[in-house]
């Protein structure tokens, strides 16, 4: 039989070393070449308007907030929240598709014979409201921007006695009304089923709010770990001083 001449391979290239990288083992130790994973929470790049958010909420934390603006950090808690929207979200104003529908139906000559309970919402309405002694409960949004609008507002329910509660949030707000975001409401009237939940809510407003003096007071003022540690070095260094002289 004759051998079947296979090509030769042709020889591997050796492979040429730069002679700048210098070869080196890898340490497999703790602090060697594996390092571990580490927190890179604080080198994260927020966006703008979340470093706003951030900056403007450690200035309310660390300069002295006055009455009238750190009362808006009260707010109603969760449990109450969720009673008081349900109850407003039985008199949301009606949106278009119902509006379109009523017009038709007065076209035809249907006239609804009930009166509609609405929310009532826009500051000038709100406040001719609460002047004229109308509004049975104004419910405020904590995050109006600029504060100036309503900054105003639960002054003006205290001295009318009108019950008034401080919510989250305008956009929560502008849901009950068909909007991006509202800065207050207020309920006039609401129906027979409802005068007892709403009474329990008006209770609960007048003392968490309305007759609550821990409402109005300064807010603010809390510094951070390496200001307070300064603080206490240097308190330090003076009673130092202050014994040296006595022993003197």
């Amino acid at each position: 039989m004759v051998k079947k001449q296979g090509k030769k391979k042709p020889a591997a290239a050796k492979e040429t070393e730069n002679p700048l990288f210098e070869k080196r083992e890898r340490n497999y130790r703790i602090g060697g070449n594996l390092q571990p994973k580490r927190d890179l929470y604080r080198y994260v790049r927020w966006p703008e308007y979340i470093q706003l958010q951030r900056k403007r909420r450690v200035l309310l934390t660390r300069l002295k907030v006055p009455p009238p603006i750190n009362q808006f950090r009260n707010t109603l808690d969760k449990a109450q929240a969720t009673a008081l929207f349900r109850l407003l979200n039985k008199y949301k104003p009606e949106s278009r598709e119902q509006k379109k529908a009523r017009l038709e139906n007065e076209a035809k000559g249907e006239k609804s014979k009930t009166k509609p309970y609405l929310l009532k919402f826009g500051l000038q309405h709100i406040t001719h409201l609460v002047e004229s002694n109308k509004a049975k409960l104004v419910v405020i949004s904590h995050d109006v921007d600029p504060i100036e609008l309503v900054l105003w507002l639960p002054a003006l329910c205290r001295s009318m006695n009108v019950p008034y509660v401080i919510v989250k949030s305008r956009s929560r707000l502008g849901l009950m009304t068909h909007k991006k975001t509202c800065t207050a409401v207020a309920l006039t009237e609401v129906r027979k089923e409802d005068v007892h939940e709403l009474e329990l809510i008006v209770k609960n407003a007048r003392a968490q709010f309305n007759d609550n003096p821990e409402v109005s007071k300064w807010g603010g003022g809390v510094m951070g770990a390496k200001s307070i540690r300064r603080q206490e070095e240097k308190e330090k260094l003076i009673a130092h001083e202050a014994a040296k002289k006595a022993g003197l």
